[in-house]
């Protein structure tokens, strides 16, 4: 590996490992805490906002990226996806510490996904300021799955790991460095975060975090689909957190609930339902992940016969994980009697 990519991946590591040493006690004096409810996956008030450190950890390996020379071209993408992050935590920060309404919070992030996209449309050569409007709806629509799917335990650190690995391995394949720089600063951060969000007295990433998580994903794939990247590469590993979201949202949209409500209707939450834990759920959401993310990889440079074959195997972990609650809820039943 280049010395100083992993320079920047430590600086990255072990900023989001250590910062919260320094964090957690302000965020406790300022009362940024999550208080249970009976929709809430846990029992106890815990300390949320721990986002800030991960986001620190991000914007300052990056910025280290750029101070090195590590990414000598395209210099500016790296800048760009920078700035859109930093624009989405303050905004996920802001609503940790004193709330948003809907309507604000939707405009920003828009405006985060919109303005990033124009940059983009304007660094980039070739590139089209026609995709302003997918861009600004992307970065607002993952920014807010990200939000809907951090719910459990481990399943936002491990998402970010995952995609995060996923991206980088992508820039290799794609021989562009910025983005195999990205994702592994990504990838880092949020393994930094893991031991403080499943170890004892452990804490939440919030709202600064989760709106971290999808703006960063949303951002590189964004960026990525702008300079050529294989659409396969950017989409597949976050194929699980779209159908879990997209699916949940029509579901209580034809019930005639409201969608922004609190709820526990997610499959990830349904999943804890039948028993298992957070680290459990937490790891078969990011294994399939994985698996949608490497048929992906092949899909999109494979012969057709086998690139369609991956196609299918991945639309069937989706549909695996869509149907899963049930499939172990019915596990459940049979070992009840077995047991008795």
């Amino acid at each position: 590996m280049n010395p100083l990519l992993a320079l920047v991946a430590l600086v990255s590591l072990g900023l989001s490992l250590a910062l919260p040493v320094v964090v957690k006690p302000l965020l406790k004096r300022l009362g940024v805490i999550d208080i249970p409810n009976d929709r809430s996956s846990h029992t106890t008030t815990v300390i949320r906002g721990m986002g800030v450190a991960v986001a620190a950890a991000i914007l300052a390996a990056l910025a280290l990226s750029l101070a090195t020379g590590l990414v000598a071209v395209d210099r500016s993408l790296i800048l760009i996806i920078l700035v859109m992050i930093a624009a989405a935590a303050a905004l996920g920060w802001t609503e940790d510490f004193r709330g948003l309404s809907i309507r604000v919070r939707a405009s920003a992030q828009l405006l985060v996904g919109a303005l990033g996209t124009v940059a983009l449309a304007t660094t980039i050569d070739d590139s089209s300021y026609w995709w302003v409007p997918v861009g600004a709806v992307a970065v607002a629509t993952y920014i807010n799955a990200a939000n809907f799917m951090d719910g459990i335990n481990g399943i936002s650190g491990m998402h970010g790991v995952v995609v995060g690995l996923f991206y980088s391995g992508a820039g290799v394949l794609s021989d562009q460095l910025w983005l195999t720089v990205a994702g592994l600063v990504v990838a880092a951060a949020f393994a930094g975060f893991l031991p403080w969000n499943l170890g004892r007295g452990f804490v939440f990433l919030g709202d600064v975090g989760s709106y971290l998580l999808g703006a960063s994903i949303a951002a590189i794939a964004v960026t990525g689909l702008l300079a050529g990247v294989y659409l396969e590469y950017l989409l597949s590993p976050v194929l699980i957190y779209l159908a879990d979201t997209f699916t949940t949202f029509v579901r209580r949209a034809r019930r005639g609930e409201p969608v922004y409500t609190a709820h526990r209707q997610h499959v990830y939450q349904r999943l804890t339902d039948t028993g298992l834990g957070h680290v459990q759920v937490s790891l078969f959401v990011s294994v399939l992940s994985a698996l949608t993310g490497a048929a992906g990889f092949v899909a999109a440079t494979a012969p057709a016969p086998l690139a369609v074959s991956a196609s299918l195997f991945a639309a069937a972990v989706v549909a695996l994980y869509l149907y899963s609650p049930r499939i172990f809820r019915a596990l459940a039943r049979r070992r009840v009697p077995a047991e008795a």
